[in-house]
């Protein structure tokens, strides 16, 4: 089966100015565009040593000693790509030149009234904002995507995230304390996906908890997204499983009328040297179904990070028709995590009550 699902590449050079010098621009980001032959042109970060150790490591040619300073000395088509997390957002968008192109770490915001705000600041500078939800692009999911707009498992009606793995926190030490641990830094992911592929649910139920023996504000969710009496969308995540590898899982099933995939996000299994993908179709077969495998490249780290940027880049010069990630449809993934917290503090029915 002939399934197209890489991303295709900008047809210009547009030179990156990166912005932060975290680990997933290490992990991610650099190795990424080292693949596709993105040219990076500089880099800053608040520690400007780091800066320039991961300049001398990658071969970036600039280091700058602050955002004015990058902007100040970028070429005119220049591509920014923030990599700090949600407060510094709109300090360093106000810096950007107008009509600037710039992609965006996720989440957006702390929550959705700092994402309105980044929103707005996008707007009023004319930015051709994107936000890097990245699974959006990995290629089982750019796979799966294709198969089901084309119709070879009929009419979509299930579609489930399920994680279940050890996820070393202390490896985001950054971001382990924050009040929004789960669904905002994980789940949003999914989210974003699901949103990708069904547009905006009716409504959410969720509940996040922590774990009795950890300093977390939480670490499992489980996410219910109201499409409509005939479709079941769910997130179930648990982070929490240190029983060993024998039963951890991590995968996206998508159910239709006349077939299924599943895919198996290897990255978060073992984390973090992660487990193979793995890409498998159902399709009828003499009046059964049969489960067959299909090899795919590369994986959510690094590979689809080419396609956050790839995306941007061929809008920017006009290749593409649509800004898949921009800030505007973000915003929606936004509103489905703010729901998710109110849902997640109305809590259940009483039985009391009844």
């Amino acid at each position: 089966m002939n399934i197209p699902y890489k991303p295709l590449l900008p047809e210009t050079t547009q030179p990156i100015i990166i912005i932060g010098a975290s680990g997933i621009v290490k992990d991610a980001h650099l190795p990424a565009y080292k693949m596709a032959g993105f040219s990076v042109f500089g880099i800053t970060n608040r520690t400007v040593a780091k800066a320039h150790t991961m300049a001398e490591e990658f071969g970036i040619p600039n280091v700058f000693e602050n955002v004015a300073d990058a902007v100040k000395n970028a070429p005119s088509n220049a591509v920014y790509d923030i990599t700090v997390l949600p407060d510094q957002y709109i300090e360093i968008l106000e810096q950007l030149p107008d009509g600037a192109a710039v992609l965006i770490q996720k989440p957006m915001g702390n929550d959705l009234a700092q994402a309105k705000e980044i929103v707005a600041v996008c707007e009023r500078k004319k930015l051709v904002a994107a936000i890097n939800f990245q699974l959006r692009f990995a290629s089982f999911v750019s796979a799966a995507r294709y198969m089901i707009d084309q119709g070879i498992i009929g009419d979509l009606y299930d579609l489930e995230f399920k994680v279940t793995v050890n996820t070393p926190w202390e490896l985001f030490p950054l971001i382990k304390e924050h009040p929004r641990l789960e669904i905002l830094f994980h789940s949003v992911h999914y989210i974003d996906c699901i949103r990708s592929f069904m547009g905006n649910p009716k409504g959410v139920y969720a509940k996040t908890t922590n774990h009795p023996l950890k300093k977390l504000s939480s670490c499992r969710s489980s996410i219910i997204l109201d499409y409509g009496d005939s479709m079941r969308v769910v997130i179930n995540t648990n982070h929490d499983h240190h029983f060993g590898p024998k039963h951890e899982e991590s995968y996206i099933k998508w159910e239709g009328t006349k077939g299924a995939i599943k895919a198996k996000m290897g990255l978060l299994m073992n984390y973090p040297d992660g487990m193979p993908d793995e890409f498998e179709v159902a399709l009828e077969k003499d009046g059964t179904y049969e489960w067959e495998k299909i090899n795919l490249e590369g994986s959510w780290f690094p590979e689809a990070f080419i396609g956050t940027m790839s995306n941007l880049m061929r809008f920017k010069e006009g290749s593409d028709d649509k800004l898949l990630a921009s800030v505007q449809d973000v915003l929606d993934t936004m509103r489905v995590v703010e729901a998710c917290y109110i849902s997640n503090e109305k809590g259940a029915i009483p039985l009391k009550d009844l």
